[in-house]
């Protein structure tokens, strides 16, 4: 009995020991690249042996170790090339290039002679949006110097049409929400049309003319009040015909009628059954009087109820009484409380709740 213990322990070690080389084995991939996946049955990369002295072996050189797009538009198919040389005295053999993220590569052919050289081509689409673009290539050979040789790629991509201004901020008590001019202008004086003018739900809309071509244009945006209301924040996408600049995003965001805090109450060592009082404060932001006609639980499932309200600048400060639910087994609970103001809008506040851990039981003596 103790030996097959004995036996089970060590195995149990054995494998432990085995998890954690793997690890290591894994950690010791070359900073930023794409560690390779393996799939059941594949065998692993075989180590490049070391040359002995005098023994002819390849080398790999790079004629530069960064591939930089430079500044491109955004959306944009984008293609570079690096090059190479083998510059040792024995074939060069190229077993693979890591997947890279956003990149697609290619090689005109996988082994070279001493002395020649080849291209490794970079192909790369831009994102639509102004941003800085790096990513660290590893490609693999039997270079016994630089088996896994990392070339950095890096691009900037840049947008040739701004629009003004960036963000929309709107409210719902001004005439057409107070939104203002949105202006698009071309930095490099390169005419283009508008083609489509959207926004979230239709809440923002503009009229603009698709064959007309400009180096500026200046749109006056019309605000459906109605809808604004039931989508608070939301973007607008202009589409462009400027080969640098086909798509201009624009958010907004409204200031909301009321404020309600907290939006979310967090009970913890909750009772079963046992009251709790909490504060919750309403706020109009228009700074406009409004009242409290009932405070009422959405499922039913937690007691709530309003002990107090006290009036203050714009608004309230509320005691609510909140009864918990019997455990049941339960260890949480989750409900939504409807705030009904005079008027008929309607505000909610999430409560979630933990019951207190029961403590084991003594055995009886």
């Amino acid at each position: 009995m103790k030996r097959q213990y004995f036996t089970f322990v060590l195995l149990l070690a054995g494998g432990m020991l085995l998890l954690h080389a793997g690890c290591q084995e894994q950690a010791k991939a070359p900073e930023g690249a794409a560690i390779p996946t393996t799939t059941k049955g594949k065998k692993p990369a075989k180590a490049v042996r070391a040359p002995k002295p005098g023994e002819p072996s390849p080398k790999i050189t790079f004629e530069s170790m960064v591939c930089d797009f430079g500044e491109v538009g955004p959306n944009k198919d984008n293609t570079n090339e690096l090059k190479f040389t083998n510059t040792g005295d024995a074939l060069l053999k190229i077993s693979k290039v890591d997947r890279c993220c956003g990149v697609v590569t290619k090689l005109d052919k996988m082994e070279y002679a001493p002395g020649e050289s080849g291209t490794l081509q970079v192909q790369w689409k831009s994102g639509p949006l102004p941003s800085t673009f790096t990513r660290q290539l590893v490609l693999h050979s039997n270079d016994p110097v630089n088996p896994s040789i990392s070339v950095a790629i890096r691009a900037t991509v840049v947008q040739r049409v701004v629009g003004e201004p960036e963000r929309l901020k709107l409210f719902l008590d001004e005439e057409n929400a107070g939104c203002p001019e949105i202006t698009l202008s071309s930095l490099d004086n390169r005419p283009f049309s508008i083609v489509s003018f959207k926004s979230t739900a239709d809440c923002i809309t503009a009229d603009f003319d698709p064959s007309a071509e400009a180096t500026k244009f200046v749109l006056q945006p019309k605000v459906d009040q109605e809808k604004l209301q039931k989508n608070l924040k939301g973007r607008v996408n202009i589409e462009l015909t400027h080969p640098d600049g086909n798509m201009i995003s624009i958010l907004f965001d409204v200031l909301p009628q009321y404020t309600v805090s907290p939006p979310l109450i967090i009970i913890f060592d909750a009772q079963p059954e046992t009251p709790t009082v909490r504060e919750i404060k309403v706020l109009n932001n228009y700074k406009k009087d409004f009242e409290i006609e009932s405070l009422a639980s959405k499922s039913g499932m937690v007691g709530v109820k309003l002990v107090e309200q006290q009036k203050i600048s714009n608004g309230y400060v509320l005691n609510v009484e909140i009864t918990p639910p019997a455990a049941d087994e339960k260890i949480r609970f989750s409900d939504t409380f409807m705030l009904n103001l005079k008027g008929g809008a309607k505000l909610s506040v999430t409560c979630n709740g933990y019951f207190a851990k029961k403590k084991p039981s003594l055995p009886a003596q």
